[in-house]
């Protein structure tokens, strides 16, 4: 009789942590956006101009470009918005409520570390996406390019939102917040004008083509310029899997450090 009286109590005791985390993070999922209800609107607003104005800008510059280089341009845009999201934008409001106090009241709550993470970053990848869209039309509409997106560019731009995410949110979790503003506010410069994300990487210098080679914008930009000219460009799968690992190890590394402060 102990025997079978015993199994069930285990059954029970493995299922109940399970069901108890799908309940929590749909609640912080809803508790992320009330906490950021003044400002979600203003943060999608700025990334939809941030598209938006990547693609005017660069049009100004080059005038009237040639179809291979218009194609370069259109693609890029949504890019241009996903990484900004989570590069730029991500680790200066992390390191706000760090500041702030936020962040370590969220930590009191009995909530497992890694739904904080994972509510966190959908939240930012969901902020990201409207600028794609639109990112997109306004390419298609000033350098009237043909553009025929395929089936996997929506999970294509999901995984490379959560990767620009993931590491902002480490960027913002593992270095002293100063530091990680700073960074930030450099990679603005890097990702608009010293990555091959609306141009071609031979236009670069030999060493920042091999830099390039192991840092995740690249990758994210083949990702996303194959899910919407699949005619024109290619994703090679060292890029596919340079991209992952750098969002399985950022992933991790921000786990780590919200475990640690905890």
């Amino acid at each position: 009789m102990t025997t079978t009286t015993a199994a069930p109590t285990v059954s029970t005791a493995l299922a109940t942590p399970r069901v108890s985390a799908l309940r929590q993070l749909p609640l912080l999922l809803r508790w992320q956006a009330r906490r950021m209800a003044s400002a979600l609107p203003l943060l999608v607003l700025v990334q939809i101009l941030l598209s938006v104005a990547t693609v005017i800008g660069y049009g100004l510059l080059v005038g009237q470009p040639a179809p291979a280089e218009a194609l370069y341009l259109a693609t890029g845009a949504p890019t241009v918005s996903l990484v900004m999201v989570g590069l730029v934008m991500t680790p200066q409001l992390v390191v706000q409520s760090r500041t702030e106090g936020s962040a370590d009241w969220m930590r009191t709550l009995p909530v497992p570390r890694e739904l904080f993470l994972a509510a966190d970053l959908l939240v930012w990848t969901l902020i990201a996406l409207p600028g794609v869209v639109l990112g997109v039309l306004a390419g298609v509409l000033r350098f009237h390019v043909h553009l025929a997106p395929t089936w996997w560019l929506l999970p294509t731009a999901l995984v490379v939102s959560l990767t620009a995410a993931a590491v902002g949110y480490a960027m913002a979790w593992l270095l002293p917040g100063t530091i990680a503003q700073l960074m930030s506010q450099v990679l603005v410069f890097v990702v608009l004008l010293f990555s091959p994300v609306s141009f071609p990487a031979d236009r670069m210098p030999a060493w920042l083509q091999h830099a390039h080679h192991w840092l995740p914008i690249q990758p994210m930009a083949e990702a996303v310029r194959a899910g919407l000219a699949p005619g024109s460009f290619t994703v090679p799968g060292r890029s596919v899997a340079v991209m992952l690992t750098w969002c399985v190890v950022c992933v991790a590394g921000a786990a780590f450090a919200l475990r640690r402060r905890a």
